[in-house]
C-alpha cells in the first residue's frame, strides 16, 4: 500500500511537471524571485523584480527587496557588534532580444537603511539612513522561466556623495 502511494504521488508530480512546463511556453516570464549577495541590499538581500508590460520579458520594471548587514564598529574603545536592515527599491530596465535567456539590466534606486553602515572601512551615510545604487547586471533568465542567474556591478552612492564600488550575484527563479 504505501509503495502503490508513493508511486502515485510520483505519477502525479511527473505529470503536474509535465504541465507547469508546456504551459511555461505559452507564457512570457517577466518576473523573479532571487537571493542576492551584494549589491544595493549591502551584503545579502532577498528580491522581486517584475516588468510594467506583463506581455514582455524585457523593458522597464522595478525591483524590491529586504536586505540585511552585519558589521563590527568601534564605540567607546570597544568593538560591538550590529545588525542593519536594508529595503532596496529600484527602477531598471532589461535590454536583450525577447527570444533570447541572455539579457542586460541597468537601472538604479535607493536602499534605505536602520542604521550608519561602513563598506570598506568607510562610513557610506552620514546624516540620513538612505543610500543610492546604480546597477549594471548580466541576467540569465530562460524564456518560459526556471532558474535564473544575475552577476554584475552594483557602486553605491553614499550620503555625502562618495562612491563605493559593489558587485553582486544573484540565483532565483523566473515565472
Amino acid at each position: 500500500m504505501k509503495k502503490t502511494f508513493l508511486l502515485f504521488v510520483f505519477s502525479a508530480g511527473l505529470l503536474i511537471f509535465n504541465h507547469s512546463l508546456s504551459a511555461q511556453d505559452e507564457t512570457v516570464a517577466n518576473k523573479q524571485f532571487y537571493t542576492e549577495l551584494g549589491g544595493p541590499g549591502v551584503i545579502m538581500s532577498i528580491n522581486f523584480d517584475t516588468r510594467f508590460d506583463s506581455n514582455n520579458k524585457l523593458g522597464l520594471g522595478c525591483r524590491i527587496g529586504a536586505g540585511f548587514y552585519i558589521s563590527d564598529f568601534e564605540r567607546n574603545g570597544h568593538y560591538e557588534t550590529r545588525t542593519v536592515y536594508s529595503i532596496p527599491v529600484g527602477i531598471n530596465y532589461i535590454l536583450g532580444k525577447s527570444s533570447s535567456p541572455a539579457s542586460l539590466e541597468v537601472g538604479g534606486g535607493v536602499s534605505l537603511l536602520t542604521r550608519k553602515v561602513a563598506l570598506f572601512y568607510y562610513e557610506v551615510e552620514e546624516k540620513g539612513n538612505i543610500i543610492g545604487h546604480l546597477n549594471i547586471m548580466f541576467r540569465v533568465t530562460p524564456v518560459g522561466g526556471g532558474m535564473a542567474f544575475r552577476i554584475g556591478f552594483t557602486p553605491i552612492i553614499g550620503t555625502s556623495g562618495d562612491l563605493f564600488p559593489m558587485g553582486a550575484i544573484g540565483f532565483g527563479y523566473s515565472f
